[in-house]
């Protein structure tokens, strides 16, 4: 199955409202057998509601699509993001890790380095569990659901509390003009406590990310000192970050 269909299916349906099957067909290039398992697929993750010919969104525009269908897009991408990022994390150091998917993947590199990680989710948790020199400190909070991700006060006052090294820090939109955006506002909340509590800031962000702006603002684009992108990321949206103090690490 292609992680890269389904993505192209999601975000024409969210455009259009609805589409049917043979439209879906057309634009995908695939047998129309194949797009009625791909919306099936959809259906049970929730992007969307299934009827005779076709599919309607259940997505807003403005909503992020669901953590399994973003995990299964881009993994060698991520994976080398995870990679460089992990690069600038010295032995010794503290982290604290953010939620999301590429997040996850650091958490995965992260997993036998002799570093002390705080990671804001259930996902990088369980990835992380086991490290025979990793330290692994655990926040309260409430997990969203399918995100994992913890959010909320006990998830702010376990940051409030610590002083982390470094904060390796995922988006939903970063530009310099808008800054880095989420489209939660409790993670935006959790994402500014982490970002407070450390020393250095990493942001993670895939390529279509730098011309993207989600809802909720949380910080200016000066408060990052580095951001580990693809090569793929265009040179116009790169060089403005860079000229807000980042430094920008293509791979």
């Amino acid at each position: 199955m292609s992680s890269e269909r389904l993505r192209q299916i999601t975000d024409a349906v969210r455009g259009a409202g609805r589409m049917g099957v043979a439209e879906l067909a057309e634009l995908t290039g695939a047998s129309e057998m194949t797009v009625r398992r791909d919306l099936e697929v959809l259906a049970a993750q929730g992007v969307l509601e299934r009827y005779r010919g076709g599919a309607r969104t259940l997505l807003l525009r403005g909503q992020e699509p669901p953590f399994a269908l973003r995990a299964a897009e881009g993994q060698e991408t991520k994976r080398r993001i995870a990679e460089e990022v992990c690069r600038l994390i010295s032995d010794g150091e503290s982290v604290v890790l953010d939620s999301g998917t590429t997040c996850l993947e650091v958490a995965r590199v992260l997993h036998d380095r002799r570093v002390t990680v705080m990671p804001l989710s259930l996902h990088a948790v369980n990835a992380l569990t086991g490290g025979a020199e990793v330290t692994l400190l655990v926040p309260g909070g409430q997990p969203r659901p399918g995100e994992l991700a913890l959010t909320g006060p006990l998830t702010e006052a376990s940051l409030a509390a610590l002083r982390f090294d470094t904060a390796v820090i995922g988006c939903c939109g970063l530009t310099a003009a808008d800054g880095l955006t989420a489209y939660d506002l409790a993670d935006a909340a959790t994402k500014r406590a982490a970002i407070g509590s450390a020393r250095r800031v990493i942001a993670v962000a895939d390529a279509p990310k730098l011309t993207r702006t989600a809802l909720a603002f949380v910080a200016p684009a000066s408060a990052l000192h580095a951001i580990v992108t693809d090569t793929s990321a265009p040179d116009e949206p790169t060089a403005a970050l860079a000229a807000a103090g980042a430094v920008i690490r293509k791979v």
